[in-house]
């Protein structure tokens, strides 16, 4: 029998502190095209790949020939960040704590290559993490269960052995279809009703929080 267990976490606003910089560089990025998008449906579009994220604010009657521009605008305004992304509050103590109790530890995001190695610089805990998924290692990105599925794989474990921990609607519906149990965490920016509407277990302000209660939250009930 399969004993092992992953712990599967979104980065982007779950471990490190950047939901709002994809906010206003998105936001810069499209006004750089000639489209003013209001920064609060951006922000609810955060954690989406970059082509969803496009469609969805801009609409399916827009000009696609200008999404790899609006692409590489975001990626170089948010490039001049990479320095200096700022990691949440115990999020690489989070995953040291998990890790030295068995779990595998796997993260599962929308960014690209580029973006997830100035990500794991700034978590600081590559000591401890099993593998990453990417966006470029899908088909797929959230909402769809591909990131979810792709870090599963990487740590040798079936859904039923899976916790994953994100902060956006997108995470929680990925976790629930490819059948993981989704954690939400309240440091990007989305509301607790919202996280629980889309099938969030239990919903935690951030990795501090969450590492306070791993004695009698979800994650103990997987052990």
């Amino acid at each position: 029998m399969n004993t092992k267990r992953a712990a599967i976490f979104d980065v982007d606003g779950t471990l490190v502190d950047t939901n709002h910089l994809h906010v206003v560089t998105w936001w810069e990025a499209f006004r750089q095209g000639g489209h003013l998008v209001p920064m609060h449906e951006i922000h609810r579009a955060i954690g989406l790949g970059s082509g969803d994220l496009i469609e969805r604010l801009l609409g399916e009657d827009r000009d696609p020939g200008n999404d790899e521009r609006f692409v590489a605008a975001h990626h170089a305004l948010y490039a001049t960040y990479f320095d200096r992304l700022p990691p949440l509050r115990s999020a690489p103590e989070l995953l040291r704590a998990l890790a030295g109790r068995g779990w595998e530890i796997v993260l599962a995001t929308s960014a690209s290559d580029a973006e997830l190695a100035a990500l794991r610089r700034s978590i600081g805990a590559d000591d401890v993490i099993a593998g990453a998924a990417s966006a470029e290692d899908v088909s797929e990105g959230k909402p769809a269960p591909d990131p979810v599925e792709r870090a599963r794989q990487l740590a040798g474990v079936p859904s039923e052995r899976a916790v994953f921990v994100g902060d956006t609607v997108w995470d929680m519906k990925a976790a629930a279809r490819d059948g993981a149990t989704p954690v939400g965490v309240l440091s990007g920016g989305i509301p607790r009703a919202d996280l629980e509407a889309a099938g969030a277990r239990a919903v935690y302000r951030d990795p501090a929080d969450l590492l306070e209660h791993l004695d009698t939250g979800v994650f103990a009930d997987h052990e």
